[in-house]
């Protein structure tokens, strides 16, 4: 659901300290910087309102339906404090699905070792929920839109090779044997398949025999 670094706290929204920007600075003694205060907690909070707002009405409304507007109300916040944080309607979105890939990513990194069945499973998981829906949504409207194309191409890259990473670690796999790599590809695949299949029907049933199957398939090809 590429080495993804979430966004970062301030990014787009003038919170970043700079030269010149009054940000906290250490004394002679060597003290580290005081603690943020709440102007820049609640900043750093209007911000992750709007990012988990964002990526709620592209997988509700697609493009097409999610203005900076719309984000903003859904988020409780003015177009205005919206257009702070980020500037273009392709910050904004990018952005957002961004942070939640990090989010996904970092609880599959957290998940306790387990049978190759729950990992599969899991991967899986990451495809076929919201953010792979506002994903889609995202890639539909790159195909068509010149600005947003090579932000989203190189976004999408960053996640395939996170993803890839992870799912490696997880399965414990050893790429350096035949085929190995693109056993754990084509379960990436498989799982990004049936996320698009589940945008139009939840067949659970199905896709558990599926999981079970490719679950048997790794056994057999990771060893």
């Amino acid at each position: 659901m590429a080495d993804v670094t979430g966004p970062r706290d301030g990014a787009g929204s003038g919170l970043q300290d700079g030269p010149g920007s009054g940000g906290a600075k250490a004394g002679p003694t060597g003290a580290t910087p005081a603690k943020a205060g709440p102007k820049q907690d609640r900043s750093r909070a209007t911000r992750q309102r709007l990012l988990e707002a964002a990526v709620a009405c592209l997988a509700e409304h697609g493009w097409a339906g999610s203005t900076v507007a719309v984000v903003a109300e859904r988020a409780g916040v003015s177009r205005g404090a919206a257009q702070h944080h980020f500037p273009t309607r392709e910050d904004l979105f990018t952005a957002a699905v961004e942070y939640v890939a990090e989010e996904r990513s970092q609880a599959l990194r957290t998940l306790p070792t387990q049978d190759r069945r729950s990992v599969v499973a899991a991967l899986v998981d990451l495809y076929t929920g919201p953010l792979f829906r506002a994903a889609l949504h995202l890639w539909v409207a790159a195909s068509n839109e010149e600005q947003l194309r090579p932000r989203v191409t190189e976004l999408e890259a960053r996640v395939g090779r996170e993803s890839h990473r992870i799912a490696v670690e997880l399965l414990g796999a050893d790429e350096s044997r035949p085929g190995v790599r693109e056993s754990v590809q084509g379960l990436l695949d498989m799982a990004r398949g049936l996320g698009l299949a589940t945008l139009l029907t939840d067949d659970r049933a199905r896709r558990e025999r599926v999981v079970d199957q490719w679950a048997r398939l790794l056994d057999e090809a990771l060893g």
